[in-house]
């Protein structure tokens, strides 16, 4: 299905004449980014303006709901702002992205927050030119729920806040349910975009000068299992080939794969590609088998530390980040103990790590939890310290060697010195000029700081 705005020319010009404007507060993940994107190329396409949320006339939300305090950060900004918009004219509130795919959700909004005046799923994109038409011209509340949906819009504008890097979505939606991921019930089912239209993408942003392509999924190895048409058998790992014969794309980067559906033949494609990152990121949740059953992870203990071994075997340089959930309902000492076991075994560069947050429609959501909040607390403390113990041998075995590097620009902390990350997704910090910026150089690293690496030009 194409994307097709049938009514741009008409809020254009009302846009226009009244200098409108907007900004973007961008909840959650990398999806939920890629969708902002979107959403800022729809209403730049209309004749918007970006402005500081604090002044913009469109202020549009883009939630997340993977934890509690993603709801309660919302309508904390949302009650900030209702006094504004009923002492201001054109002043437009829309909340879109996960959170408005739950009910109670919408619910609350509709009861308690009346003043604002779109309501999108995570689907339901292709409607926002209308229902914002109807705000505009016909001062007509769009608040309702929409099933996400099985299409994929193609043609969407989209507006890169970066130069040369970029996202690009290859499959939408979850078939896992993990008892405690509330992504299923509001992305919708897996749903494969088709290769020419994301290869042809990848090559337009390589004209544009992008170096760098991050593609997305909430799965990105299930990419293809949904094709029944000629795309029949045409795999992640396929798609990883292909992307790499794109001229002037030179990082290719991914996220997130499931280690359950992590096959050879892209440990294959990985080994042996010139572009594909040597970092990849494999969501752990937990190191307990027991726990895994019950989060419905379908691997074991055994079968995530397989695969690591395999990664590991396949380029020595590899690096792995990772995600945990410590005091997931019911987790003993002993559960956590083989996370650790875990986290000391894999040598992850980095853990993103959470305290489990119980989210309304998920199996887990009914578990009994008898594990306290302080438990849980100092778990994840133990947790934190044993990362941190080991990040510095990490950092300390790349000092003298040569990386290429995408230097981005100049680093946020010290505007004397430029930024970028290795393949590893390393960040280093080293002096350049500007004229550099958007190239690839070698980068010799010279000491590393925990968080980042100092390095130089050679």
């Amino acid at each position: 299905m194409r994307y097709k705005n049938n009514f741009e020319k008409k809020i254009k010009k009302l846009v226009e004449e009244k200098k409108l404007t907007y900004s973007i507060d961008t909840m959650g993940c990398q999806m939920n980014e890629n969708d902002s994107a979107k959403y800022m190329g729809i209403l730049e396409s209309m004749g918007f303006t970006r402005a500081n949320s604090d002044v913009a006339n469109l202020i549009l939300f883009n939630t997340c709901c993977v934890r509690e305090n993603a709801e309660n950060t919302l309508f904390g900004r949302l009650g900030f702002l209702k006094q504004r918009k009923l002492k201001e004219d054109n002043v437009y509130i829309v909340v879109v992205g996960c959170m408005t795919q739950q009910r109670h959700i919408l619910d609350k909004i509709k009861e308690s927050y009346k003043f604002v005046d779109i309501v999108l799923g995570t689907s339901s994109m292709n409607l926002f030119p209308l229902k914002l038409y109807k705000i505009l011209f016909e001062n007509k509340k769009e608040i309702e729920y929409i099933e996400p949906g099985n299409q994929i819009e193609e043609d969407i504008p989209i507006i890169y806040e970066d130069k040369y890097k970029a996202s690009v979505s290859i499959i939408y939606g979850c078939n896992n349910f993990c008892s405690y991921c509330i992504v299923p019930y509001v992305r919708g089912r897996e749903r494969s975009r088709n290769p020419k239209d994301i290869i042809s993408d990848i090559e337009k942003l390589a004209k544009k000068g992008y170096k760098e392509i991050m593609l997305l999924g909430q799965n990105v190895n299930s990419y293809g299992n949904d094709f029944k048409d000629e795309n029949k058998g045409y795999t992640f790992a396929k798609l990883l080939a292909d992307i790499e014969k794109v001229n002037g794309i030179e990082i290719i980067r991914f996220m997130s794969p499931h280690p359950k559906d992590f096959k050879d033949d892209v440990i294959e494609i990985i080994k042996n590609s010139k572009k594909i990152a040597r970092q990849i990121h494999l969501p752990l949740q937990s190191g307990s088998t027991k726990i895994l059953k019950e989060m419905n992870r379908k691997y074991t203990k055994e079968d995530y530390l397989k695969l690591v071994e395999k990664l590991k075997k396949a380029d020595e340089n590899i690096s792995l980040s990772t995600d945990i959930i410590v005091g997931f309902p019911n987790e003993t000492e002993e559960d956590f103990l083989e996370t650790l076991d875990v986290v000391k075994k894999s040598n992850f560069d980095q853990i993103y790590m959470f305290i489990y947050s119980k989210r309304t429609g998920t199996k887990a959501a009914s578990m009994k939890d008898c594990i306290t909040h302080e438990e849980k607390v100092e778990r994840l403390e133990r947790l934190k310290k044993l990362y941190e113990e080991n990040l510095p041998k990490n950092n300390e075995k790349m000092i003298g060697k040569v990386y290429k590097v995408l230097i981005e620009g100049k680093s946020k902390n010290n505007d004397k010195l430029y930024t970028g990350r290795t393949s590893q997704n390393k960040v280093v910090v080293f002096e350049a000029s500007n004229s550099l910026v958007g190239n690839i150089v070698d980068i010799k690293i010279t000491s590393q700081h925990l968080w980042y690496l100092k390095g130089q030009i050679i």
